[in-house]
């Protein structure tokens, strides 16, 4: 498995295929092979990246302080200067959508399209941090298997498969506790980037599972009306994981965002 020092740690990513090159996120508390089934699929039309965030899959750990998104968005784009990559289609689910318009936000010259894979732009409310730090005294207590029992519920449809629990179940209780805490505590303190939606000047897509509870459709159709120019995928019988859940829905919308820039 490849490895490329970034910021004087060892980073983690998985790739496939040729081409120009396409950057897979994960979200949170999970690792690249979220994106097992797109790297395969897609492999044919992008040379697919998909890297274990700092802390996270087989990437080197970290020690108390927070993962801001800014962190993950600069440890993208030096990953992308050791590989000697200008440009990419940018794709991020949950934490990693936040990533990735943390990345367009400094970075905007490096996107040739982007995706936002349910996730939002807005900050976390008042409630929403308590939960953040709620969360974090939970994991602390009651173990990685407690989280990974609550987000099966939380982040799976109403019908997920066994395949798509069990890839769940094993990234949630492989993550270190020093990733989830700081992790946690980066998704509360990030800012709203909503503003940053409408300076994306390349073409996006929006994917959001019809059964996301988490980021429901209504903020998906939301960001997708406020990008300049953008498709929207409601994809049925998923909810807050839609490569695990529905992978050729996912898939296809993704062909179909490179068909636009190749056009």
């Amino acid at each position: 498995m490849p490895y490329v020092e970034v910021d004087g740690r060892l980073q983690h990513y998985r790739e496939r295929g040729t081409g120009p090159v396409a950057l897979f996120v994960h979200g949170f508390p999970l690792d690249a092979t979220l994106w097992l089934d797109q790297l395969t699929a897609l492999a044919g039309r992008r040379r697919c990246i998909a890297p274990d965030l700092s802390g996270s899959g087989r990437s080197a750990p970290v020690t108390g302080e927070p993962l801001t998104m800014e962190r993950h968005a600069a440890d993208l784009s030096a990953l992308l200067d050791r590989l000697e990559v200008d440009r990419v289609d940018l794709i991020g689910l949950s934490m990693g959508g936040y990533v990735a318009l943390a990345f367009a936000e400094r970075f905007p010259a490096r996107l040739r399209s982007l995706a936002l894979v349910d996730t939002r732009s807005g900050p976390d409310s008042a409630d929403g941090k308590a939960g953040r730090d709620a969360a974090i005294e939970r994991v602390l207590d009651g173990g990685r298997g407690a989280l990974a029992d609550t987000m099966l519920v939380a982040l799976l449809g109403p019908h997920p498969t066994a395949a798509a629990r069990a890839r769940l179940r094993t990234m949630v209780e492989t993550t270190p506790y020093e990733t989830i805490v700081g992790a946690l505590a980066g998704m509360r303190d990030r800012p709203d980037r909503t503003a940053v939606l409408g300076t994306v000047a390349v073409p996006a897509a929006v994917i959001v599972g019809a059964d996301d509870t988490v980021t429901p459709p209504s903020e998906a159709e939301a960001m997708a009306a406020a990008l300049p120019d953008a498709t929207l995928h409601v994809v049925a019988g998923a909810g807050h994981l839609t490569p695990i859940e529905q992978p050729a829905a996912v898939t296809a919308a993704l062909a179909a965002l490179f068909d636009r820039v190749d056009a």
